[in-house]
């Protein structure tokens, strides 16, 4: 973007809305649905030029009139339908869709890890000794394993599932305040657990009933945890890396952009945990189970890309400090 252009043409815009701030004691019915239809143009402004301009000044002189003139129209709050409507059409999915590249790095990587060690497990029996006795190894692969999916009662076991799918998708979150470190550490782990117990498993023969338990839900599950490491650490590497803008401004933008995350990512576990309580291990076909997952899956992706990607275009960052809080007057 030609920011000097962007900046002749929306100039007269800015002027205009820093005159009615100043003048916020003596305003007309008329000229207040124009300052809060300006405040939300400007804001819009602002997110755009966050997102391509290096230009500090600019950015803090227009930061500082969109926050006085929030600070006149605080009292016409957005109803709460709107706020709702914007979370899942523009909050949530803008982030995801601008942290595609860590997602996806993050779930080669973590798949990567997952294959090696379900090979290395499944063609070395010292391993698999090292791991348990045989009769412990039996019990896992020919029972422990199918059972954990029935043996409680479905209402509980979503909400357990969702809390514990909840858990560790926080924890990714909640680490990227430590520049990130931590996390490819708790998805390593997971990793590993997922191909110890892989190897088992197709060693013993038993790999097609492994991946019909796990693919119904887990296409999901593994997604939203993918997509809750990728943002934390993202979040981090900005602090390492802010490119050509303050390093305290990015990091806020993307913090402010990780909540929207965390709040999204419960309701898309909440999915996964109920797909995981009522279907996997319902008696329905293998294949319909799987497709039932794949197809939630699918449209995960479609969602995200869609939003996302209309709302990157409109210059959306998922920073909740630009969300306009207001609304016409009449």
């Amino acid at each position: 973007m030609d920011v000097d252009a962007f900046v002749l043409t929306h100039r007269g815009t800015w002027d205009r809305l820093d005159r009615l701030v100043k003048k916020r004691r003596s305003l007309t019915g008329a000229e207040v649905d124009e300052l809060v239809e300006l405040y939300q143009r400007v804001s819009t402004h602002l997110s755009m030029l966050r997102s391509t301009s290096s230009d500090s000044v600019l950015i803090g002189r227009l930061s500082s009139l969109v926050a006085r003139a929030r600070s006149v129209v605080t009292g016409a709050h957005a109803p709460l339908t709107r706020t709702f409507v914007r979370f899942w059409t523009v909050s949530f999915p803008v982030v995801a869709y601008r942290s595609w590249r860590w997602w996806a790095g993050t779930a080669a990587a973590f798949l990567a890890v997952v294959v090696v060690i379900a090979m290395w497990v499944a063609g070395n029996p010292d391993v698999q000794a090292a791991l348990g006795t045989p009769s412990d190894i039996d019990e896992l692969v020919n029972h422990d394993v199918a059972s954990y999916y029935s043996e409680h009662p479905a209402a509980a076991f979503a909400l357990q599932i969702w809390i514990n799918n909840s858990w560790v998708a926080a924890q990714c979150i909640a680490m990227s305040v430590l520049l990130g470190l931590p996390i490819p550490i708790v998805l390593f782990n997971n990793a590993a657990n997922l191909g110890l117990i892989a190897g088992l498993m197709f060693q013993a023969g038993k790999g097609g009933i492994l991946l019909g338990l796990l693919a119904p839900h887990g296409l999901l599950e593994l997604t939203a945890v993918f997509l809750a490491g990728a943002t934390g650490m993202r979040l981090g590497w900005s602090v390492i890396s802010p490119g050509d803008r303050p390093r305290g401004q990015v990091l806020a933008e993307q913090g402010r952009g990780i909540v929207s995350v965390a709040v999204g990512l419960a309701g898309v576990l909440l999915v996964s945990g109920l797909i995981e309580a009522l279907v996997t291990p319902s008696p329905l076909p293998t294949f319909v189970r799987v497709g039932i997952g794949a197809v939630a899956e699918a449209a995960f992706l479609f969602y995200v890309v869609y939003f996302g990607r209309r709302a990157a275009k409109a210059g959306e960052t998922g920073d909740i400090e630009d969300a306009p809080d207001v609304v016409p007057t009449s």
